[in-house]
């Protein structure tokens, strides 16, 4: 069957295109009210007024079994789901023709997949394709990189480390759970209702009316963030005008700890030796400061992709497809069909900001430089060694090493037990920066990267 049409099944944007245009792209929320059931724009417009008849883990927690919520008792998540992409396929016309080829998060499990591929035959959508949604949206190759694909939903984050032996293929997944716009949402609501009571003595979370608005005027809000200092901020309630303006930086500040999170886990994903080539979508790069931080916490070239990539690249490139329905398996691999972009391995080691100088444990600093400092449980020969604890799980006798390397700080791992950076397991050496924390063991020994004066007193 020819494919005519695509869907990028992300609950922060559910998108259906038709050759190059995008005809669906609503988020995953569901309102069930007294007289009927509604999906996306309606029920998000909605979500504050009327909060718990409104759902949006359907999609994310996507079973068959019934919700615990009384109100939703007599329904399910693939229920909502089923009633989403019905509304969906109703956007491509009365009498639709073509395969459809669905882009699929790489959070999704595979029994999640059989669900939806289920859904999908009962209400005769003409699924003939389900795609990966980072191979879908990597059209071309990176050379001399190693791309790494960042997304965003509503309740989590998904880094997809892709191999490029001749095409787009899924090397690795990574999701950040409950790292996703809701949450986001919520800090950045409380940050502006706080400038509101401050500065104008209006509290827009006193009353639902006023929180919904607060959500409906967030996305231009946050679009002005991108390119102004300051946003100015007006509500009009109750026949008055309420007015605050609230810095971009605060913004960026309020969500502080998920963009590290989403910079510790993708610098994570990197090797040292590796050239980041960082793809990140148009919901990611709408975000405020999150591109830049990347950009400058990582390394390598960052590239974004226009709104609607995903879809678009997953029908570009599943023109035809004999399967239908639940014979469809998941494509995990796809070929370029765009030109190759170069990344320059300069730009990496330009970008990364704050070179760590020392090593910091129980209050003693460790010079770093060309020659190996080793942590581990036993004191290694010709080898400056931290030595920690033999007892303590996890600990490898020569566990990993630090030295200065092509004007970089590396960490290498050398346990079976892993080190981690930030929290996050490294995949055999990564570049370090001044504030990270390295662990080893478990519960294990934490160490401080810092950069201090030369003439303060150092450990050896």
């Amino acid at each position: 069957m020819a494919v005519q049409f695509s869907a990028h099944v992300n609950d922060a944007g559910i998108t259906l295109l038709s050759g190059e245009q995008i005809i669906y792209r609503e988020p995953g929320f569901a309102l069930l009210d007294d007289a009927q059931l509604t999906t996306g724009k309606n029920a998000f417009l909605n979500a504050r007024i009327n909060p718990r008849r409104v759902q949006h883990r359907y999609w994310s927690e996507l079973a068959s079994t019934p919700f615990a919520d009384q109100r939703f008792s007599h329904l399910n998540a693939a229920d909502l789901v089923s009633r989403q992409l019905e509304q969906m396929w109703s956007s491509a016309g009365t009498n639709p023709s073509g395969g459809l080829v669905l882009a699929v998060p790489g959070s999704m499990e595979a029994a999640n997949l059989g669900l939806l591929l289920g859904i999908a035959a009962d209400i005769k959508l003409p699924v003939v394709a389900l795609v990966d949604a980072a191979v879908a949206a990597t059209r071309r190759e990176y050379r001399n990189a190693v791309p790494v694909h960042v997304d965003m939903s509503l309740h989590a984050t998904t880094l997809t480390r892709l191999a490029q032996a001749g095409q787009a293929q899924v090397e690795r997944v990574e999701v950040l759970r409950d790292c996703g716009l809701i949450a986001l949402y919520d800090a950045w609501i409380n940050a502006i209702a706080e400038v509101f009571v401050q500065q104008s003595r209006f509290d827009p979370l006193h009353t639902a009316e006023t929180e919904q608005m607060l959500y409906n005027n967030l996305a231009g809000w946050l679009a002005i963030a991108a390119s102004r200092e300051r946003i100015a901020l007006e509500l009009q309630h109750g026949g008055l005008s309420h007015k605050a303006e609230i810095e971009s930086l605060s913004l960026i500040g309020a969500v502080a700890p998920s963009y590290q999170l989403i910079s510790s886990k993708l610098r994570a994903l990197y090797r040292a030796e590796e050239t980041p080539a960082v793809q990140v979508t148009d919901r990611i790069a709408r975000l405020p400061g999150l591109a830049e931080m990347l950009r400058a916490r990582v390394g390598g070239e960052l590239f974004t992709l226009e709104p609607g990539a995903t879809a678009r690249g997953a029908l570009s490139r599943c023109r035809e497809s004999q399967a239908t329905g639940e014979g469809v398996s998941l494509r995990r691999q796809l070929p370029w069909d765009q030109a190759a972009a170069d990344v320059t391995a300069e730009s990496s080691q330009h970008s990364r900001t704050g070179k760590p100088t020392h090593l910091l444990f129980r209050a003693n600093a460790y010079t770093l430089g060309a020659d190996a400092l080793v942590l581990g449980a036993r004191q290694m020969d010709g080898e400056r060694t931290i030595v920690v604890d033999s007892d303590m799980p996890g600990v490898s006798r020569r566990h990993c090493s630090l030295r200065v390397r092509n004007g970089q700080c590396v960490l290498e791992d050398h346990s079976r037990y892993g080190t981690f950076l930030n929290g996050h397991r490294i995949d055999g050496s990564t570049v370090l920066e001044v504030g990270d924390s390295i662990r080893i063991g478990s519960p294990g020994y934490e160490f401080q990267l810092i950069t201090t004066d030369e003439n303060l007193p150092y450990g050896t």
